[in-house]
C-alpha cells in the first residue's frame, strides 16, 4: 500500500506562498518608494512593508504595513485601500502570476506586541520571579 507524502507545514505557508509573498512585498515596496501612488496620506509617510502573506491559491495577498514611527496607521491603511486597484495593476505588471492577487492591507502590530512583552519582562514582579528561579537552579 503506497503512502502519500504530505508536505511539511510551514508557519507562513508553502515555499511557493512564501516566495510569491516576498516577490509581491518587493513590488509594493518599490511602488511606494518611487512615489508612484499619488495620495497625500501615502506621500506624507514613509511606509514599510515587513511581510506579505499569500493565500494557498495565491489569489489573496495580505499586506502588512507600518508607517515609519507608527503614526497615522488608520489614514495610511485607508489610503492604500483607496488605491488598491492601481496597486493591484502594478503588482500584476511586475510579478509574473497567472492571476493578480487581491490585496488586503493590515497594520503590522508585531512591534507593539514585542514592546508590550519587553515592558512586562521589566516589571518588578517578573524580575523578582526571574531572580528566584535563577537562585533555585544554582
Amino acid at each position: 500500500m503506497a503512502r502519500h507524502h504530505q508536505p511539511a507545514k510551514h508557519p507562513g505557508g508553502s515555499q511557493r506562498q512564501l516566495r510569491v509573498g516576498e516577490t509581491v512585498r518587493h513590488a509594493i515596496a518599490a511602488i511606494l518608494a518611487h512615489g508612484d501612488v499619488h495620495d497625500p496620506d501615502i506621500e506624507s509617510h514613509i511606509v514599510t512593508i515587513p511581510e506579505v502573506r499569500m493565500s494557498p491559491d495565491l489569489k489573496l495577498a495580505t499586506v502588512y504595513v507600518m508607517p515609519l514611527g507608527g503614526n497615522d496607521t488608520d489614514a495610511v491603511i485607508a489610503a492604500l485601500d483607496r488605491n488598491k486597484k492601481f496597486l493591484r495593476g502594478e503588482v500584476a505588471r511586475r510579478v509574473n502570476l497567472k492571476f493578480a492577487p487581491d490585496l488586503r492591507f493590515r497594520v503590522d502590530d508585531r512591534f507593539d506586541e514585542a514592546e508590550r512583552i519587553e515592558k512586562l519582562l521589566r516589571t518588578p514582579a517578573v524580575q523578582r520571579d526571574l531572580k528566584s528561579d535563577s537562585n533555585e537552579s544554582e
